[in-house]
């Protein structure tokens, strides 16, 4: 199964089938990070702080079970591969996770908080569950730097695609196949985006082919997997990087509903505004293989992040009528921050080279899946922030906000997220791994193959 070419070029037709996985990854993610919130406060009827507390619980158990996750992974053996069989494995447990969790009991706000818990937990379990293998199948399609860039720019162009077709389709589907019951709205798209997901994760596990194995005759000790990845110093700074970036991007998603709802009191516009969003996210990932072509990854990242922080605070000074203004500074947000997954992911693949190169092992899922408990950690601290803030300055549902809690929504969306993003900035400057190092790994890993052969 050990490719025999490390500039073995990808077909369309596999980048192509690879996308498709993370289209149906975020047809979920993007209602997690858009819908989730809102629809606990104003539709569930949970408490702000309630929610925010929850969110922290939930997401710290699940980022927990994603090192667990990975490290099976990596110990599975099957004729289709380490990975690709829980593409079909986990199907059924996702999509049934996603109608219960928005699925509104007969409860009291007691069992209607046990309810959105356990719902909540069992939802982030299958979702790690068929994730953490789809993102570790990365790195072990192609060993080529440039070839993993590319298929992760074709990775988050499907990613974005899913989700702008769930920023605008949600609220619409909600509302027409709700017929003015949003609780039953919300759990029969769901049940539809199900039936999508399961089409579009078939796609990738026929399309795609596993092509690097660990070195022959490797034990698997899990511990020692944790060791190595303690002293892969690459991937602490992606690990810190990750959650940081994930706390800017999961709080101007999040509260972007909020905004349009409560400050600029236009609801009518959340769908726009977000798929706005989205389509220049999908703009900012198809890139990428361009951009890295005149900037190695490190700067280019370094040139986005500030981007980001300086259009996020440009954005608290805009008054609540310049409509076309936030829509402007949204998609220009946008087409910065979608490169950053491409490039991040793509150095995530290299520090699993770089950790095979300097220990002599390779544990790709554990790369992938701790890469992926700093993102779900660094959106945990962010909806725990969001309801915490929003609760203590008097936010309450489906009604005109005090001075308080606009300001909250504002902060939330503007000049908190900036302050992360210039956080990120700093943190990505101790990344050492250079695109002439990566080069270098890949020619004396490559002579380690044949001297065994």
């Amino acid at each position: 199964m050990q490719e025999p070419n490390t500039q073995y070029s990808l077909s369309i037709k596999e980048k192509v089938g690879y996308a498709m996985g993370d289209v149906a990854s975020n047809i979920y993610w993007r209602v997690f990070d858009a819908f989730l919130f809102i629809f606990y406060t104003d539709v569930f009827g949970l408490a702000p702080a309630a929610v925010g507390t929850m969110m922290l619980v939930t997401r710290l158990i699940d980022a927990f079970s994603d090192p667990l996750m990975g490290a099976m992974a990596d110990r599975t053996q099957t004729r289709f591969g380490k990975f690709r069989p829980y593409l079909l494995w986990g199907i059924l447990p996702l999509a049934t996770a996603g109608v219960l969790t928005f699925t509104v009991p007969e409860l009291n706000e007691g069992g209607k908080l046990i309810w959105a818990y356990c719902t909540y937990i069992f939802m982030m379990l299958a979702y790690t569950f068929i994730n953490v293998p789809y993102g570790a199948l990365l790195g072990v399609v192609t060993a080529d730097s440039q070839q993993r860039t590319t298929l992760t720019s074709f990775r988050f162009i499907g990613a974005f695609s899913g989700g702008t077709l769930v920023a605008y389709t949600t609220p619409k589907l909600v509302a027409f196949l709700g017929q003015g019951n949003e609780a039953l709205g919300w759990q029969l798209t769901m049940t539809a985006y199900g039936f999508v997901t399961l089409f579009l994760f078939v796609i990738t596990f026929l399309s795609t082919k596993e092509r690097i194995a660990p070195p022959a005759g490797q034990k698997t000790p899990i511990m020692q997997d944790v060791k190595d990845l303690l002293s892969n110093k690459p991937w602490l700074v992606l690990f810190s990087l990750a959650l940081i970036i994930m706390l800017t991007i999961t709080l101007r998603g999040s509260v972007g509903t909020f905004y349009f709802k409560y400050y600029v009191g236009r609801e009518d516009l959340i769908a726009e505004f977000l798929t706005i969003y989205m389509i220049a996210l999908g703009i900012g990932a198809a890139s990428t293989p361009i951009l890295s072509r005149f900037f190695d990854k490190k700067t280019l990242l370094i040139i986005l992040m500030s981007l980001v922080a300086v259009l996020s605070a440009m954005f608290f000074f805009v008054p609540k009528d310049a409509i076309w203004l936030m829509y402007t500074l949204q998609f220009a947000i946008g087409l910065c921050l979608g490169p950053k997954s491409p490039l991040v992911f793509s150095m995530y693949a290299d520090t699993a080279d770089y950790s095979q190169w300097r220990n002599g092992r390779r544990a790709t899922a554990m790369i992938f899946s701790a890469a992926s408990f700093s993102q779900k950690l660094g959106g945990a601290i962010a909806g725990a922030m969001m309801g915490w803030m929003l609760g203590a300055l008097g936010y309450v549902a489906n009604q005109q906000q005090n001075e308080g809690s606009e300001l909250a929504i504002v902060l939330l969306m503007t000049l908190i997220p900036a302050a992360f993003a210039l956080l990120a900035v700093f943190v990505v400057r101790f990344y050492s791994l250079s695109e002439k190092q990566i080069k270098l790994i890949h020619r004396e890993l490559k002579l380690g193959e044949q001297d065994e052969q």
